[in-house]
């Protein structure tokens, strides 16, 4: 398993987020309900970065751009992009659900640890 440190865990405070870099990866870092979990920071629907996104009480993340829903423990699509019916059936053709990538966490010795795929 590929576990790399990202940083000490009172750095990730309540209700915060972090963008950092990890390997190849730009992960959004959450702590929500003392949960902390580590997200992509790109939505996969246009790629645009979700740092700035709400935080739902149904542990949902919600795209600022576009108000695509992702669950924060799997990344399932929760609710895909409420297109205006004008051009709804358009770009929903162009651009098909896809979950958003989770990356494991974990605490040790104080310092928070993602681990990326090999």
């Amino acid at each position: 398993m590929n576990w790399i440190k990202v940083f000490a865990e009172t750095d990730l405070q309540e209700g915060t987020r972090h963008v950092v870099k990890v390997g190849n990866e730009t992960i959004l870092l959450l702590k929500n309900n003392n949960q902390i979990r580590a997200i992509t920071n790109k939505c996969p629907h246009l790629k645009l970065p979700l740092a700035k996104g709400t935080v739902t009480d149904d542990n949902a993340i919600v795209c600022p751009w576009h108000r695509s829903a992702f669950d924060l423990d799997t990344g399932d699509v929760k609710s895909w992009s409420p297109w205006p019916p004008v051009v709804g059936k358009l770009l929903g053709c162009l651009s098909k659900e896809k979950a958003l990538t989770v990356f494991p966490t974990k605490v040790e010795s104080g310092d928070i640890w993602v681990q990326l795929p090999e």
